[in-house]
């Protein structure tokens, strides 16, 4: 059996494909730089605006599980489409920003978009390239991956420098209208409709739990953990988890397929991954307040600083995928989270109010030299080893954890940063506002660079799959998809 689909434009419907979701995962981070303007035009705290990056990463924790359902219910084409008019529809409303509420409501409705499309991408990619091939193709998905959230806080930053915050929406506007324009032509349905039965408690249990979760991280940043806000959601949340854990394991048709976890090298991609969407998503909202805040740049100029970094994930993300076949993930990945201990070594050891930009241009590149080598091959590798029928599952699966990782770094930052800053103020009363802020970011860097060192330890048990992949394929029996 052929582990791939003939499809009529393969190419052209992996951009439309990566560019949907690299459009999704830029306004993960877009408004990092811009929060500071926000906070201003519209009188919010700090822990209020965040929740513009939160409320987003927990729409798709909350939505991406149940995308594994609709990939089952709905085509290919209608999923891709509906995904871009919804991405649209949030742009715009986050554009015209009449109030708070509405910024809010529009990040929101985006994110809803944005969760169609992830996994939608993986599953797709899987599924119309061949095994040989899927070195490279990940490699470009895992540019889409890392560099979007990366790149938000530098092109977001010469938007608001040259005109303001809002056109980072407009500018998205444009961009999904082009992308719905040439999907109505070239996208093909590869999915395989089996139209399980839907079952409400299952995607109750998904939504609490992620929900709840992610909202008590968020809660932190503003309340103790001994205050009813945060451990009352974390306590519900992590019940509706296990409840949905053990309702998925004795339902027939699951709506997420939790099997995909006995499959030991997905299960450690998966972990790899959700710990470089941490350190990705944390890094990005803590460097664009520091640059600001503590050395006193001006928006583009930060983003600017930033460009480096982002400048050798684009390159080097192409050639990890060339070499992916050769090298392999083991080795990646030791190398890779080497290197991303080093940078935030680096970060920890020079963060201070009078740091020369130059070292926070070498650190920022050492850490994203080592996260290329880290990602993709983790997800090429715990994809490789699942059988096809649990591509969607799998997908579903680890997008899901991605935007946990995703929320739960913003989360954590934000709180270890207010810690941080608080304890500095009492060690150093006299303190500056530039330095009592570096010492805040400082103090996250400390749990980032901890972060780093289990992955470097968990990259050492990372053994190559594809081979078992391979012959899970020729043995099993797969229904040939309903093209409608």
């Amino acid at each position: 059996m052929k582990s791939e689909m003939n499809v009529k434009h393969p190419k052209t419907m992996a951009l439309i494909l990566m560019l949907g979701a690299f459009a999704g995962l830029f306004g993960e981070t877009a408004l990092n730089m811009a929060l500071s303007n926000i906070m201003e035009q519209f009188s919010v705290t700090a822990a209020t605006a965040q929740w513009l990056t939160t409320g987003y990463l927990l729409t798709l924790a909350i939505l991406v599980p149940i995308s594994a359902l609709l990939m089952k219910w709905f085509t290919t084409r209608k999923l891709v489409i509906g995904g871009l008019v919804i991405s649209l529809a949030g742009a715009l409303l986050a554009a015209l920003n009449i109030n708070f509420s509405i910024l809010l409501l529009g990040r929101v409705v985006q994110a809803i978009g944005t969760g169609l499309l992830l996994p939608v991408m993986l599953s797709v990619m899987l599924l119309i390239f061949p095994i040989q091939k899927r070195g490279v193709v990940m490699g470009l998905m895992g540019l889409v991956i890392t560099l979007a959230p990366a790149l938000g806080p530098t092109l977001s930053g010469i938007i608001i420098s040259t005109l303001s915050w809002p056109f980072i929406f407009w500018f998205s506007a444009i961009a999904y209208v082009l992308l719905i324009l040439v999907a109505t032509v070239r996208i093909s349905n590869v999915s395989e409709i089996t139209k399980p039965k839907i079952d409400i408690s299952s995607i109750l249990f998904s939504t609490v739990g992620f929900g709840g979760l992610i909202y008590a991280l968020s809660t932190m940043a503003e309340a103790s953990f001994a205050s009813t806000i945060v451990w009352a959601p974390l306590l519900v949340g992590m019940i509706a988890l296990l409840l949905f854990g053990i309702r998925q394991n004795s339902m027939a048709q699951p709506m997420v397929n939790l099997r995909v976890f006995n499959y030991p090298m997905f299960t450690l991609g998966t972990l790899t991954m959700f710990l470089g969407i941490l350190i990705i998503l944390a890094s990005g909202i803590l460097l664009p307040m520091y640059l600001k805040g503590a050395l006193l740049f001006s928006a583009a100029t930060a983003g600017l600083i930033l460009l480096p970094g982002n400048a050798v994930n684009f390159i080097m993300s192409p050639i990890v995928g060339g070499l992916f076949e050769k090298i392999g993930p083991r080795r990646f990945g030791i190398v890779g989270f080497f290197f991303v201990l080093v940078g935030n070594i680096v970060f920890v050891s020079t963060i201070s109010s009078q740091t020369p930009a130059w070292q926070i241009v070498v650190a920022f590149m050492i850490l994203f030299f080592g996260l290329t080598m880290v990602m993709m091959p983790a997800q090429t590798n715990a994809m490789n080893q699942l059988p096809r029928e649990l591509y969607a599952d799998g997908s579903a699966a680890m997008n899901t954890l991605n935007q946990v990782a995703g929320a739960a770094g913003t989360a954590i930052a934000i709180t270890l940063f207010t810690s941080g800053q608080n304890s500095y103020v009492l060690d150093v009363p006299g303190a500056t506002q530039p330095e009592i802020l570096a010492a805040g970011i400082k103090y996250v860097f400390y749990f980032i660079t901890g972060v780093s060192v289990v992955g470097l330890i968990g990259a050492f048990f990372v053994r190559k799959s594809g081979e078992g992949m391979e012959k899970s394929l020729a043995t099993a029996k797969v229904a040939e998809p309903v093209r409608n």
